[in-house]
């Protein structure tokens, strides 16, 4: 908040569909959806329904349940690269996970990231990372001990040259290739016709592996994720947010000869003592199993389009399917660089307009508005109507 001129966060008392509701009883219409996890809006009837039948038969066992299988399975069947899975409890520790797969996997070490990328708070990866770093203004690996920060190559989003120069030096010892298919931590800046190809044919000659961290992207911009709607297939996925249904849950999943590296069955560790619980997966399931309906999606274009040719006259609007940012900019933002140049001055004053008229959007120039089956007609339209207020107020 203090990024925006505010001392104080939105202390959040409850929400229903696409309004949230403060300690004061303040209501906003709500873009930021617990970052991108609620699809289908707050205290979703059904997700809560099943929350609560499976509370009912415990919490935790730290022992497997048929709940596991069954959105493992689900998530397969809609990920078009994915064959095996393993259930975490956040992004970070799927992230985490996948890089320490994909060095076990290649015998390799070093790491290809892209600036403005974030993927979670992992020591490694947190090298010119975006969103909250960005937001904040605050060096990327500050506690992170220079030899762990040593492997991790950063390069822009969206440069072919730069990312083939970097495989050209590095390729010998990189372990994989890590990318966010669409950027959703500068703000929504979307792969230029290409980017994603070249990366996948370079880690194809290279030897090292293509990961797509689809924590944002999986089941919000298509049910197979980025991957489904650029026809790009990655060796590893990251996924979080909607695949938990709003809960604690993660997974990342890929080819089963990687996947089976994991153990019990192979010889790269991993665990949680929580990860894959019962009211998780409960969610998950609850969830993913409605996107079967090609109908979801076709609702969410039309959201997503209504929000974008609404907000276009007030900024440089980059959207994919259901999420999008209003760049305080000019001209349209490429990478990381580009999202930096933007007026974070007005975007703050922006974000206080708007909290005073009931619209809660994300603190941050660098994050993206998540459009929900909640969101109808009214609530773009009164947030359309709000934004044109403080531009006309400012002219």
């Amino acid at each position: 908040m203090r990024a925006v001129g505010l001392d104080e966060p939105v202390f959040v008392r409850r929400g229903e569909g696409a309004w949230i509701e403060d300690v004061s009883g303040n209501r906003y219409v709500d873009w930021v959806m617990s970052w991108g996890s609620l699809l289908y809006g707050h205290a979703d009837p059904e997700t809560v329904e099943a929350v609560t039948r499976a509370a009912r038969d415990g919490t935790s066992f730290g022992a497997p349940t048929a709940a596991e299988i069954e959105l493992a399975a689900e998530i397969a069947a809609a990920v078009p690269s994915v064959e095996m899975v393993r259930l975490v409890s956040s992004g970070t520790e799927a992230s985490m996970s996948t890089i320490r797969l994909a060095r076990a996997a290649t015998r390799r070490d070093r790491i290809l990231k892209f600036a403005g990328c974030y993927h979670g708070h992992v020591d490694a990866l947190l090298a010119s990372a975006g969103s909250g770093v960005a937001t904040l203004g605050i060096p990327s690996t500050p506690g992170v001990p220079g030899a762990v920060a040593a492997d991790t190559i950063v390069c822009p989003f969206n440069d072919v040259d730069a990312a083939a120069d970097a495989v050209a030096r590095y390729g010998e010892g990189l372990a994989c290739v890590l990318v966010e298919p669409v950027a959703g931590n500068m703000g929504v800046v979307p792969p230029e016709p290409g980017f994603l190809e070249t990366l996948r044919a370079l880690c194809d000659a290279s030897g090292a592996l293509l990961v797509f961290d689809e924590v944002i992207t999986g089941f919000r911009i298509a049910r197979g994720g980025a991957q489904e709607r650029y026809d790009v297939r990655p060796d590893l996925t990251i996924l979080g947010k909607i695949v938990g249904g709003g809960l604690p849950l993660a997974a990342f999943g890929g080819r089963a000869e990687l996947m089976e590296r994991l153990a019990p069955v192979g010889d790269v560790y991993q665990a949680g003592t929580l990860s894959g619980n019962p009211l998780a997966t409960a969610a998950g399931l609850a969830v993913l199993r409605r996107l079967r309906d090609e109908a979801v999606y076709e609702q969410l274009e039309r959201r997503g389009a209504r929000l974008e040719a609404g907000l276009a006259p007030f900024g440089c609007v980059q959207r994919v399917g259901a999420m999008l940012t209003l760049f305080q900019s000019g001209q349209p933002v490429p990478d990381f660089e580009g999202a930096q140049r933007c007026d974070t001055d007005r975007y703050a004053a922006l974000f206080r307009h708007l909290l005073e008229r009931g619209v809660y959007v994300a603190p941050s120039q660098f994050e993206a508005l998540f459009v929900s089956l909640a969101h109808g007609d009214e609530e773009i339209d009164r947030t359309v109507e709000a934004v044109r207020a403080f531009f006309e107020a400012a002219d």
